[in-house]
Formats: C-alpha cells, sequence, structure tokens
C-alpha cells in the first residue's frame, strides 16, 4: 500500500470521516448520527475559527484523521486547542500514522499561536497515553464531566 498523506479536510471526504468517526465513538460507545456528523465536519471547513481538520488517505482512502477545536480559554491566557478525535484505522495502527498526524495537529496549532492544546484519554488506553506522553502532553489530575444539553445539532 501507498504511504498516507495528511492534508485538510475537503468537502468531497465528508461522508468518509463521518464513517471514521462513527468507528470512533462506537470503540467508546458512543452512538452518533452520520447527518449530524457530516453537519459538524462542513462547519468546521466552511468556519475555520472552529478550528481544524486533517485527513491521512492513502489513494483516494482516508485511513485516519485528528480535529481540534480552538477555543478561547481563560486557563491558558488566550486562544487554545482540544484535540478532540485522533483516530486511524485498526489496521493502519502501529504504523507511525497516529504519531503523523498528533505531530500534523501540533504543527497547525503551533501555525495558529494557540496556546496550548488539550486532550482526554482513557485511563486504561496506556498505547495511546505513551503517544502523547512521547510529544511532551502532561497527565492533568481531574475528573471530565459531561452534561447533554439537548439531543439536535445546533450548527
Amino acid at each position: 500500500m501507498k504511504e498516507p498523506t495528511i492534508v485538510p479536510l475537503a468537502n468531497n471526504q465528508f461522508s468518509q470521516i463521518a464513517t471514521l468517526c462513527e468507528a470512533q465513538l462506537k470503540e467508546h460507545g458512543i452512538i452518533s448520527s452520520t447527518d449530524a456528523l457530516v453537519s459538524s465536519l462542513r462547519a468546521v471547513v466552511e468556519q475555520p475559527q472552529f478550528g481544524f481538520i486533517l485527513v491521512a488517505s492513502t489513494d483516494s482512502l482516508a485511513v485516519g484523521f485528528a480535529y481540534a477545536s480552538c477555543l478561547l480559554s481563560l486557563e491558558h491566557s488566550g486562544w487554545s486547542g482540544w484535540l478532540e478525535e485522533l483516530y486511524v484505522l485498526p489496521e493502519w495502527r502501529g504504523c507511525g500514522l497516529g504519531t503523523q498526524l498528533l505531530d500534523a495537529i501540533i504543527a497547525g496549532a503551533t501555525e495558529r499561536c494557540w496556546k496550548a492544546l488539550d486532550l482526554e484519554v482513557d485511563a486504561d488506553h496506556q498505547r495511546v497515553i505513551s503517544l502523547y506522553a512521547r510529544r511532551n502532553f502532561l497527565p492533568v489530575p481531574r475528573t471530565r464531566f459531561v452534561r447533554h444539553i439537548c439531543n439536535e445539532p445546533n450548527i
């Protein structure tokens, strides 16, 4: 197989990336709507102030993606990012593609002069924890909470 290239999400890739995103979320027990995901992906591409999405693909097949959302952070005293998703198809894991996507996200955040890049990871997911640690991400001793407000996308 050809070495994947990493480029920003293009308009003709919305459904491919929505499918990858559904797979990522399903691995974490989260059920999502393809239409809602496509709507969110489209919003990020059309309104880059929301962040950016990078796609790893080979022969026009998406094999991984990463999404960093943008937020104005008081904690970091300025614009920063949240690494919302980083996903690589199982058959592409272990060949450095996750590292390449992460490095490209860090480069994009640096180009945008974001103050920091936050993320979360399942506490028992040691493989990805070591990936983030190798790229100088530090653990933060907090517990995340969520409250779902409405079921309809608001984009």
